[in-house]
């Protein structure tokens, strides 16, 4: 079986295509094909399908349209439920897109050694996967979203085959090709860089200089900026008469624009990454993944590095992502950035606040204004990463239009971003959504932070903790902070304390780390009618429960309630949890989630009596 997506959305079976119809359908498919095995959320399949306005039915149509992919592709595909969203495995199946990757990324490392026939064959047979614009049958949700990537990196492979013809001497033959594809591509400074080099071999350098002339006149008109390091180097040879030296070698053909001292280290390397966690415990599947994702080798010819490592608030994300970051370092030898995007009361912070953090880092700031002009600092903050191998980690993202501005426009730095749940704005993102820890690994963490032997010393205290704690990295961290700093006290003592669900919240508090405060910045950007049923729907209980049973409780009509379960598993304070027997979603509160949500309202817990808790607050209160 043949999947294809560069092009319109296509599913072959011994050559012949498979008929099935309708954008949404294709768009379901595409959607899986592109995440390659990792989960996609529902919230992300509503966007590509929908836009920001989907039915009231979104998600009977979900199941209805993953149902029917299932018929069609049989059993040699598995389409899996996975929590929050749809996997899809397509077993020995190819998949154009893959196929492309391989053959760019293999065309780009013969190009790197010099092997200029071998990767001019790969580059060659890499660009003839692609059959039209990219998911041409799909919606235009997901066009917008992942299109743009995949003919970047169509545009990147295609100069990499264009240098390894130039490295052969093949200038005359391809000036003709590079002319049209700088009339297409006005704005990619490599491409003009190829074609200048092809025109000077060909004895044409006034035509050359013509073409440098313009490009600058270009690029000061659309961008406001002055050409790259690249462009202006090619001009400079130009003028000297060594660009029709050949063959020319791999370094110079590839380019880069980053600018390296006597002993060929990056010139003020920016190095903001927080310190790393030095006993950083579990998480090794997800941390495999992001250093996956983030390698150069990950992303083919040209392909955006974006990795989303998103879950409610206490996981451990920025810990993970800082971890993964340091880990990678190798591979960013122009520096690491690093902005936290939310204050330390939890507020989201300003995207102009934040270019001037990372644009402080990457150099003087004598060129960068004073006003608060947005789009000046993004033109500016990008201009100076593009063409850098650089690692940006973007901490704590609370939404598209403070993330935007943040983003590159080229492909070379990669990008590592953290929030509370997904961001359509980071496109084609590997996305890592974290769960809470299991059993082994919650202990392990709580060893470590409390110290092995202290742990090993009460195993039943030690497994009470972590049964409390829910598998929430916070909390075991403060639970073992606890212990080690009262190294006469026994844990048997803090397992009681975390044994009754009324204090327990209060009990997870150790200096500035407090599961309770790490919750209320989700619950304070809730809408106030949301925030209003929070604790009410908490009451319904441990187990997971259907919008029906909500609606019930709140005393409101199934799609409404349904609409605010939605805007709580937005935020992070909610899970979906698999479907019911009729294929509708079910919710589910992580139990600290619950707890903080019956401490804001006057629902007492219903694994306690309400006469129970009124004694404990009586002890609490005549406590000597």
């Amino acid at each position: 079986m043949e999947f294809r997506v560069l092009g319109p959305v296509e599913v072959r079976r011994d050559g012949r295509r498979v008929a099935f119809s309708g954008a949404k359908l294709h768009t379901v498919l595409a959607a899986l094909l592109v995440a390659r095995e990792e989960v996609i959320s529902d919230e992300r399949l509503c966007r590509l399908l929908w836009g920001w306005a989907p039915p009231a039915t979104v998600s009977a149509q979900l199941y209805t349209y993953v149902s029917r992919l299932r018929k069609i592709l049989g059993e040699d595909v598995l389409i899996d439920r996975r929590p929050p969203g749809y996997a899809m495995s397509i077993g020995n199946a190819t998949l154009d897109l893959s196929e492309f990757e391989k053959l760019a990324l293999g065309g780009r490392e013969a190009l790197i050694a010099e092997d200029f026939d071998k990767a001019g064959e790969l580059l060659r047979g890499a660009l003839a996967q692609w059959n039209g614009m990219p998911f041409a049958n799909a919606t235009e949700y997901l066009a917008d979203a992942e299109a743009p990537r995949l003919t970047e990196a169509r545009a990147v492979t295609l100069e990499h085959r264009i240098a390894a013809d130039l490295a052969l001497g093949r200038h005359e033959q391809i000036t003709g090709e590079l002319t049209g594809l700088v009339a297409e591509f006005p704005l990619r400074e490599r491409i003009r860089c190829q074609l200048m080099t092809a025109l000077c071999r060909s004895g044409r350098q006034a035509d050359a200089i013509h073409l440098y002339h313009h490009g600058r006149a270009v690029l000061a008109e659309e961008l406001g900026v002055n050409p790259g390091e690249e462009l202006q180097a090619t001009y400079r040879a130009l003028l000297e008469g060594t660009l029709d030296r050949q063959p020319r070698s791999a370094p110079a053909v590839l380019g880069g624009g980053t600018r390296r001292d006597a002993a060929g280290r990056p010139d003020g390397a920016p190095a903001m990454l927080p310190p790393d966690t030095v006993d950083f415990t579990g998480r090794e599947p997800e941390l495999e993944l992001l250093c996956r994702a983030l390698a150069p080798d990950a992303q083919g010819s040209g392909r955006p590095r974006r990795v989303l490592v998103t879950g409610m608030a206490g996981l451990g994300k920025t810990a993970l992502a800082v971890h993964a970051a340091h880990r990678c370092q190798r591979h960013f030898p122009d520096g690491q950035l690093y902005a936290d995007l939310r204050a330390p009361d939890g507020t989201p912070r300003h995207p102009t606040r934040v270019l001037r953090g990372l644009l402080r880092a990457l150099g003087p700031m004598d060129d960068v204004p004073a006003t608060e002009d947005q789009d000046q600092l993004v033109r500016l903050y990008r201009e100076r990463i593009r063409g850098r191998q650089l690692l940006i980690v973007l901490d704590n993202a609370s939404g598209a239009a403070q993330l935007g501005p943040l983003l590159p426009n080229t492909p070379e730095p990669a990008v590592l971003v953290t929030g509370r749940t997904a961001l359509p704005t980071v496109a084609g993102a590997h996305t890592v959504a974290l769960a809470p820890l299991a059993p082994g690994d919650s202990l392990e963490l709580l060893s470590a932070a409390a110290g092995p032997a202290r742990v090993a010393s009460a195993p039943g205290a030690a497994s009470a903790i972590v049964e409390h704690c829910a598998g929430l990295p916070l909390a075991l961290r403060i639970a073992g902070t606890r212990i080690a700093a009262r190294p006469h006290s026994t844990p048997d003592r803090l397992a009681r304390r975390l044994a009754d669900p009324v204090t327990r919240l209060r009990e997870l508090h150790s200096g500035d780390l407090d599961v309770h405060g790490s919750l209320l910045p989700s619950w304070r950007e809730l809408d106030p009618e949301v925030r209003a049923v929070f604790p009410a729907l908490a009451a319904l209980g441990p187990q997971p429960f259907p919008a029906a049973d909500a609606a019930m409780s709140l005393s409101l009509p199934e799609t409404e309630a349904e609409r605010l379960l939605e805007a709580l598993a937005d935020a992070a304070l909610l899970e979906v949890s698999g479907a019911d027997e009729w294929g509708q979603p079910c919710y589910l509160f992580h139990p600290l989630v619950r707890l903080f949500a019956l401490s804001l309202g006057e629902a007492a817990p219903p694994d306690r009596k309400p006469a129970a808790r009124t004694e404990h607050n009586r002890r609490l209160t005549h406590r000597p």
